[in-house]
C-alpha cells in the first residue's frame, strides 16, 4: 500500500494520502510528502490461520473494538474522496464495518475500492471464507471497484474462486506490480560487501522473518556443504520481525567466513539487485521484487496456515520464472544443491520473467484516480 501510495501522490500533485495500518514496520520506511499514517494496534496470524493479539496486553475482542474506533474516527475527520482496502472487504476482524455502513447510512459514503493480490488461498478455503464473512455482500453494497495485482493467465481469481456476477463485475486484473530501483547501485552493494570479480553474491532472505528462521537455518548449516573451490559471499537479512532468540541462533551457526548477517535493510531492491541469486520465500512484495529485477531464485514457500504462497510459487515455476522447493522436503544439503545449480546454471534465453505482466502499477494508480473528482485537492485513505 505505501508503494501504490507513493506512485499515486507522485502522478497527481493534487492527492494526498492518510494509511491505517496495523503494520509493526510502518515507521521504518521513507514516508514522502503528502502522505502520513495512523498506527493501528498490531494482529499476528496463529499457526491454525486466525488472528490474536500481538503486543498489546488486553484481548482480542478490546483490541478489535479499539481498531474500529480508531479506523472511524480517522474516516470521519479526514473524509476522504476515496478508500483503498487490502484484501479483507470488512478487515482483518470486520473492524472496518462499522465505518463503512455508518458512512452509507449518512449518504457520504466515498469510492471504496478493495485491493487483493493474484492468490488468496486454495479455491476452498477462500470461497468458504467469502460466503462466512459475507464478503461479496460487502462487495455489492459498499465497493465500487475490485482490482487484482495480479494476471488472469497466471491465475485467474474470479475463476478459481467462483465469483458471483456482482463481484465479478467489478473486477479488474491490473497486472504484477514492477517495483522501482533500489537506492544504491548494485556495485555500490557489491563494494561494501566486499564482494570480487571472482565471487558470486547469494541473497538469503525470509521476508519479514517472523516465520523465516527455518529457511535460514537450512542455508546457513548448508554452507559447510557447498562444493570445495566456489566462491560465494552471502548476505543473510533475518527480517524485522523475527524473534530475538531465533536470531541468536542464526548468528551462533553461522562459521562461513563468507557470510554476512543482517537484522534488517530498507533497500531490499538494492539488495536484490547487487545478487546473482535470491533466495526467498514466497510472498507477494518478494515476487514482485524478483520479477522486476529478472533475478535467478530459489523459493521455499510457506504452506501454512494458508497455501498463498506454494501456490504462487508453483504457477510461477511452472513457467519457468523461477525454482520453487517445497518446504516439507528442504534440507540443508538440498538447498545448498540448489543454489550451486542456479548459480551454475546457464538460463539465457530460456529465463522467461519478461513475460509476466508487471505493469500493474500504473494500472492502479490510473484506475484510482479516475474514480475521483480531479476539480479539487483529493484525500484517499489506505487501509492495510
Amino acid at each position: 500500500m505505501l508503494e501504490i501510495s507513493k506512485h499515486l501522490v507522485a502522478a497527481y500533485s493534487d492527492v494526498s494520502v492518510l494509511i491505517i495500518s496495523g503494520s509493526p514496520m510502518v515507521h521504518a520506511f521513507r514516508i514522502p510528502p503528502r502522505i502520513d499514517y495512523i498506527k493501528l494496534p498490531c494482529l499476528a496470524r496463529t499457526l491454525d490461520g486466525a488472528y490474536d493479539v500481538k503486543f498489546l496486553g488486553v484481548g482480542y475482542d478490546d483490541t478489535i473494538r479499539l481498531r474500529a474506533t480508531l479506523i472511524t474516527s480517522a474516516l470521519l475527520d479526514f473524509s476522504p474522496d476515496l478508500i483503498l482496502v487490502d484484501k479483507k472487504p470488512f478487515g482483518v476482524g470486520n473492524e472496518l464495518a462499522p465505518a463503512l455502513r455508518l458512512l452509507h447510512g449518512r449518504g457520504a459514503l466515498p469510492k471504496v475500492v478493495l485491493l487483493l493480490r493474484d492468490i488468496l488461498d486454495n479455491p476452498e478455503t477462500t470461497t468458504a471464507t467469502w460466503e462466512r464473512n459475507h464478503y461479496h455482500e460487502a462487495v455489492r453494497c459498499f465497493y465500487d471497484r475490485i482490482l487484482v495485482v495480479g494476471s488472469p493467465e497466471i491465475f485467474d481469481l474470479a475463476t478459481e474462486y467462483k465469483f458471483p456476477a456482482t463481484s465479478g463485475s467489478k473486477l479488474q486484473f491490473c497486472g504484477y506490480l514492477r517495483r522501482d530501483r533500489g537506492s544504491q547501485t548494485r556495485d555500490q552493494i557489491r563494494g561494501e560487501l566486499g564482494v570480487h570479480d571472482d565471487e558470486r553474491l547469494v541473497l538469503v532472505t525470509g521476508g519479514g522473518g517472523e516465520d523465516g528462521y527455518q529457511l535460514l537455518a537450512n542455508y546457513v548449516h548448508g554452507l559447510s556443504h557447498i562444493p570445495r573451490g566456489t566462491k560465494i559471499k552471502t548476505l543473510l537479512i533475518c527480517g524485522p520481525e523475527m524473534s530475538e532468540q531465533d536470531r541468536r541462533r542464526i548468528r551462533l551457526a553461522a562459521a562461513h567466513p563468507g557470510l554476512v548477517i543482517q537484522e534488517f535493510n530498507n533497500d531490499m531492491m538494492g539488495c536484490i539487485d547487487a545478487a546473482d541469486l535470491v533466495v526467498s520465500m514466497a510472498g507477494y512484495n518478494t515476487i514482485c521484487e524478483i520479477l522486476s529485477l529478472r533475478k535467478r531464485a530459489i523459493v521455499v514457500p510457506r504452506v501454512r496456515p494458508v497455501q498463498e504462497q506454494w501456490m504462487r510459487a508453483e504457477r510461477l515455476a511452472q513457467l519457468g520464472v523461477l525454482r520453487s522447493l517445497h518446504p516439507d522436503h528442504v534440507t540443508p544439503t538440498k538447498l545448498i544443491s540448489a543454489v550451486t545449480e542456479e548459480l551454475n546454471a546457464d538460463h539465457g534465453e530460456s529465463q522467461k520473467a519478461y513475460k509476466v505482466d508487471l505493469d500493474g502499477m500504473s494500472r492502479v494508480v490510473s484506475s484510482l484516480y479516475a474514480l475521483l473528482d480531479d476539480s479539487a485537492p483529493i484525500a484517499a485513505t489506505s487501509m492495510i
